[in-house]
């Protein structure tokens, strides 16, 4: 279900564009929709409230939770289950935030994300995004949200475009709160800037060496990463929000000085952050995840160089909840053993 089919039906039922607003920003905050009136029938039109009960039913089967998973860093991974049996994962963050997924599975094919093992099964739709919200606005408090689950938010843009703009007006969530994370697509440049909301923006590097960007993103869009960098400086001065460039650290793969001098090159005097991520082990894949003491070395010499480094530790560390591994254990799927190639060993 998409919300405009929601704003639609309704449409169909006498409901006026503020009848409709109201009905979705009690949905996505989980108010009540009768909050503050004597008589439960002085705003909406008396069609639009005989068919809540039935709406309200639908909306919360868009979603529900089968499993959750609380790590010790105060994270908590959700397994979605989604209205035909699919399945997603959410994660509740610290700090009243919370990542959704846009799509089943992916098609990007990360070599070192499950998620992409799978391959793309489907689209989520605008409401299944905000449904995922609504969940976790019924465990804790959200003021943040990230498009950094399962998927390719890029490859869904007009649905994740739909929630986000639900999320920004109706939803209570500040702007700069809502992060749109891809690995570099040319429709999130022409697209961001076009809508009422603009989201902060997340760009995948992972590695300023081309050769090796295409092995470990085989079906990213081909874009150097100083073209990536030059786009999202752009979005960056556009919005007043520093470009989140986000950098899995891989041990052995995309952590030596070549690497740490060409991000000082690209980043210096940019409007950005980087934000580097030890690698979250996923049995069967070929890539480790380097030891704290060294990544954080790497933080800090890159640091000391002028570049805004944060070293952020992968939520679910300690119940294996890597991107996709819910899904997988649930689904039963055969973990596949990928071989390394030279170029990336």
């Amino acid at each position: 279900m998409k919300i405009e089919m929601i704003r639609a039906r309704l449409r169909a039922l006498g409901a006026q564009p503020l009848h409709a607003d109201r009905v979705l920003r009690d949905w996505v905050r989980v108010m009540d929709h009768d909050r503050g009136r004597r008589r439960p029938d002085d705003f909406l039109p008396k069609p639009v409230r005989e068919a809540l009960p039935q709406l309200d039913a639908e909306l919360d089967g868009l979603a529900r939770v089968l499993g959750t998973h609380p790590a010790d860093d105060g994270s908590a991974r959700l397994l979605v289950g989604l209205a035909d049996g699919q399945t997603v994962e959410s994660v509740l963050l610290p700090r009243d935030g919370v990542c959704v997924s846009s799509q089943v599975g992916c098609a990007v094919g990360c070599q070192f994300c499950m998620t992409g093992q799978s391959g793309l099964i489907r689209q989520v739709t605008s409401g299944e995004i905000v449904a995922q919200v609504v969940l976790a606005r019924r465990l804790r408090p959200v003021k943040k949200v990230v498009f950094m689950g399962m998927g390719e938010p890029a490859h869904n843009l007009d649905n994740v475009l739909e929630a986000i703009e639900l999320l920004g007006i109706e939803g209570n969530i500040a702007h700069k709160n809502l992060v749109f994370s891809t690995v570099g697509d040319p429709r999130v440049f022409e697209r961001l800037p076009q809508g009422r909301v603009k989201p902060a923006l997340a760009l995948s590097l992972h590695t300023t060496n081309t050769d090796l960007r295409a092995r470990l993103l085989p079906r990213a869009p081909r874009f150097t990463a100083r073209e990536l960098v030059e786009e999202g400086e752009r979005y960056a001065r556009l919005t007043g929000y520093p470009i989140q460039y986000q950098w899995t650290l891989l041990d052995g793969v995309n952590d030596g000085p070549d690497e740490l001098e060409a991000i000082v090159d690209l980043l210096r005097g940019k409007y950005a952050v980087l934000n580097m991520i030890p690698y979250n082990t996923n049995p069967g894949l070929p890539f480790r995840r380097p030891g704290w003491d060294k990544a954080r070395a790497i933080a800090a010499w890159l640091f000391e160089r002028g570049i805004l480094t944060k070293l952020r530790d992968s939520a679910g560390q300690d119940v294996d909840g890597g991107c996709g591994q819910l899904r997988a254990r649930a689904a039963g799927e055969q973990t596949v053993t990928l071989r390394r190639t030279a170029a990336v060993a």
